[in-house]
């Protein structure tokens, strides 16, 4: 496996590849690595033959400045088990080489990206826009492969790659939870002993709503579940919206969609940590 820093050793090596005619995946991470991102790799290895993954903490999808500050950074680990799932090249830049002048290009998906996480996080999907669209152009990935954890982050990758037009297609990957039910996260890492000990309350109150939706109204349940997590010390929800899947606007009954999501966001601990997880109703 070898590990490059800068876009045109990367694209040189990548450019006799695909003249060889080998398939390229991509797997975009920001690093701390864990099993949910081995997961990917894992796929785009069986499914390519070459898999690059690219690590880097993209400045721009961050709207908290002690957010980003405080992202896990752990090169040396990741390289470890990149190696171990098979990857052949790591794109690991720096901001300066990713971003050698301001990217000011704007993308918005109305409502893919304005709803949930674009409300409460401007600008962060124009910033996963800005970064994926740039990695798409610079390794020309036949696919990319995301996780189902970040969820409205897919549909809006999608949308990009529709309005550029591009040729990649991209590979969706199902959560993976730890035994308690906790989704997979980088930021887990950022967790106390205390408050990983409460964080999978939320994945047992998503499924605890699941069974209330069947004799419950959509606005009771949503009620259920935000009470059954506000109620747990050291958790405290920012949202919780149930959206048809395809659309992710909010629905107020169940016989509008039979597409419903849960989408969920909790702050936990005093830090606080921010984790997101969803479920299908």
């Amino acid at each position: 496996m070898k590990v490059f820093t800068k876009v045109v050793d990367l694209q040189n090596q990548l450019f006799a590849e695909r003249k060889s005619g080998k398939r390229i995946g991509l797997v975009p991470t920001m690093g701390a690595l864990h099993e949910g991102h081995a997961s990917l790799v894992r796929q785009s290895v069986k499914d390519n033959q070459i898999t690059v993954v690219s690590v880097f903490v993209n400045p721009t999808q961050f709207n908290d400045k002690n957010d980003l500050k405080n992202y896990p950074r752990t090169l040396d680990a990741d390289c470890a088990l990149l190696e171990a799932c098979g990857a052949d090249y790591v794109f690991a830049p720096t901001v300066e080489e990713m971003y050698p002048t301001p990217d000011r290009r704007q993308f918005e998906y109305p409502p893919v990206s304005t709803v949930m996480e674009g409300a409460h996080r401007p600008g962060h999907f124009n910033g996963v826009c800005q970064v994926v669209s740039r990695l798409f152009y610079i390794v020309k990935p036949h696919r990319s492969y995301f996780g189902e954890k970040d969820w409205q982050q897919i549909a809006v990758v999608k949308a990009m790659v529709r309005h550029l037009q591009l040729n990649v297609e991209i590979v969706e990957c199902p959560i993976v939870r730890d035994e308690d039910g906790l989704a997979k996260s980088s930021r887990n890492t950022l967790l106390s002993p205390d408050e990983r000990a409460v964080a999978p309350q939320i994945y047992a109150a998503l499924q605890a709503g699941v069974l209330y939706a069947k004799s419950h109204s959509v606005q009771e349940t949503h009620d259920y579940v935000v009470n059954q997590i506000n109620e747990t010390e050291g958790l405290d929800v920012e949202y919780f919206a149930i959206v048809d899947g395809n659309t992710l606007q909010d629905i107020h009954s169940w016989e509008e969609t039979t597409y419903a999501v849960g989408c969920i966001t909790v702050y936990c601990g005093k830090t606080p940590i921010r984790l997101i997880d969803h479920i299908k109703f």
